[in-house]
């Protein structure tokens, strides 16, 4: 190829931004939106995908920006706002931007931006101060059957994953589930605070949000919201202590709005490169995920059944 006719084919890539994922691969910068406050598990997922991005040389550097409130909403119209068209931004989101949708019902649609894959999926935790009277969960259903405003459920935005198990949990002991008392935080690390400082009754979240304070002993896990006992974590699941209720949460990301479905592609292709990565797989390791690569037309037909399950369990359970 003549020099001149290799110069245009470059200067026309870089203008439409249609790189092939060998561009990616000699790094390039990233930016990372993270539609939630510093210390929760959208943080924990996009600092550390961010960090293996850049482990397998696909991305030279990643600037993150923390945007928190509404479950995700406001991080999401920024990101749709500000970012679109760029083929080097992603958004991280998950079950709980859903059900925040659902309930918030906020001006910008999770339609508006790009998917591109669900990385990881993790199920809740329950737990309470480690000083709390109330020893078990079945201490809380207890107290939850006298008197359901007693018990402040804190955890992340409304429609969160752990707010949904807990109406679930109270429609299920015969609880009129729109009478729990759930206290909703902008982030993982205020509602930390909230169950150290003693300002709510239990807490929900992921392991690796409460692991610390598990292993140190300022809270204890009391049950799990997973079909089986968590690795490492001496808790019951809800099951085994006659409480019907199941519920996972997974977290995953999108790009904006109007970029080309060849620079969709190459992003996507990056993304999945990245979760083979050392880095990413001492990740998941380190904190309990489990790993749920899901990219493409499947990812995208994954996200609409999950709105259609989570808007029906929110109905069945009177959160809407």
């Amino acid at each position: 190829m003549r020099r001149d006719t290799f110069l245009k084919s470059l200067a026309a890539l870089a203008a439409t931004g249609a790189w092939p994922l060998s561009a990616h691969a000699a790094g390039v910068p990233m930016k990372m939106m993270i539609p939630a406050n510093p210390g929760g598990g959208w943080d924990t997922t996009g600092r550390a995908f961010g960090k293996a991005l850049q482990d397998a040389g696909l991305a030279s550097s990643v600037q993150y920006e923390n945007k928190g409130g509404a479950a995700g909403a406001l991080g999401l119209a920024q990101f749709v706002n500000a970012s679109k068209g760029d083929p080097h931004a992603l958004l991280v989101m998950g079950a709980v931007m859903l059900g925040g949708i659902i309930t918030g019902k906020p001006p910008v649609s999770l339609s508006q931006a790009t998917p591109i894959a669900r990385l990881i999926s993790e199920y809740n935790v329950f737990v309470v101060h480690a000083a709390s009277p109330l020893k078990t969960m079945k201490d809380v259903v207890d107290q939850l059957k006298k008197d359901p405003g007693s018990v402040k459920w804190g955890g992340g935005s409304r429609g969160a994953t752990e707010h949904i198990a807990a109406a679930m949990i109270a429609r299920d002991q015969g609880v009129d589930a729109s009478k729990i008392n759930y206290v909703p935080f902008r982030g993982g690390g205020e509602a930390t605070a909230a169950i150290l400082g003693g300002n709510v009754t239990i807490g929900g979240s992921g392991f690796s949000e409460f692991q610390p304070y598990l292993e140190s002993g300022k809270m204890r896990a009391i049950a799990v919201t997973s079909p089986a006992r968590i690795k490492g974590l001496n808790a019951p699941t809800l099951k085994e202590l006659g409480i019907d209720v199941e519920i996972g949460n997974w977290r995953g990301v999108y790009a904006p709005p109007g970029i080309t479905p060849e620079q969709r592609k190459a992003l996507t292709d990056m993304v999945v490169q990245a979760t083979k990565s050392k880095s990413w797989a001492e990740s998941i390791e380190k904190n309990g995920w489990t790993p749920a690569l899901l990219a493409g037309p499947e990812f995208d037909s994954f996200v609409d059944r999950e709105f259609a399950a989570l808007r029906a369990i929110m109905v069945k359970s009177g959160m809407i």
